[in-house]
């Protein structure tokens, strides 16, 4: 490495920069976030970052050079950047075999399209005291790991095993086939507190705007609600998904 390289990358919080730097990460087979490219940027080894990453399906996306001229705090970044995970990710079948181990019907928490990291750090910190067994997030368009959400979840992330998956409908099926329920924290659905949890339980939770997707949902065998009386008319996702948590655990004593 030229001397001058040394100044080409640098580990700002989760986040790593430069050319070589990100090059070398894809190669080392370590788990990546998404792979950042500034937009305009497809020259020289930039093509070769996109090219392997694809090839081990690693979520791209195109941002503009400010963003990470801002985020990098100042490293040169050379149009490159990589988000890498705060913690280990764990495998769903780790968290089937996690309640299996305590003799528990399992608990589960799925999020669909939660973006906010504060919000998934919330999650993972109101799950840790619920008993959930796991939490799994989908690959693309849900905010993953990253240090916000393991500052806001205050240590439960060490305790809380989170899966990442490619396909959450896929995933859902594959959860109905070990007897486990799965209910969906959305509009016009049954009472949360005349829900029976009893058994294994997996609880959807979706993003404020949108809500659990259609097609998830659809998929779900049950959708439960909370009530509504004010004028605004849904909950921040921690907040509902914290609300049903807590009645799951409750049904579980």
């Amino acid at each position: 490495m030229k001397n001058d390289d040394k100044k080409d990358f640098r580990t700002n919080d989760n986040l790593v920069v430069g050319r070589n730097a990100v090059l070398e990460l894809i190669k080392s087979g370590r788990e990546i976030e998404n792979i950042l490219i500034a937009k305009g940027e497809r020259e020289g080894s930039v093509s070769k970052i996109i090219a392997l990453a694809k090839d081990r399906g690693i979520v791209i996306k195109n941002v503009d050079r400010k963003k990470l001229d801002f985020i990098s705090a100042g490293a040169n970044h050379q149009g490159v950047g990589a988000n890498v995970p705060a913690h280990e990710y764990s495998s769903v079948d780790e968290i089937l075999e996690y309640a299996k181990s305590r003799n528990e019907a399992p608990f589960i928490v799925i999020c669909d399209e939660i973006e906010d990291s504060h919000n998934l750090g919330a999650i993972i910190r109101t799950a840790e005291a619920c008993g959930v067994h796991g939490i799994i997030i989908p690959k693309r368009r849900n905010v993953g790991l990253n240090f916000i959400v393991a500052k806001t979840s205050c240590g439960a992330l060490e305790y809380v095993k989170v899966a990442r998956v490619s396909n959450i409908n896929t995933t859902i099926d594959r959860l109905k086939k070990e007897n486990i329920w799965i209910y969906a924290a959305d509009m016009d659905g049954q009472l949360w507190n005349k829900t029976d949890f009893s058994g294994g339980a997996a609880l959807v939770v979706g993003s404020e705007g949108k809500g659990v997707g259609a097609h998830i949902k659809d998929n779900c065998d049950i959708t439960v609600s909370l009530p509504m009386k004010g004028k605004v008319n849904s909950l921040n996702a921690s907040v509902a998904a914290g609300v049903i948590m807590y009645e799951i655990a409750r049904q579980r004593l």
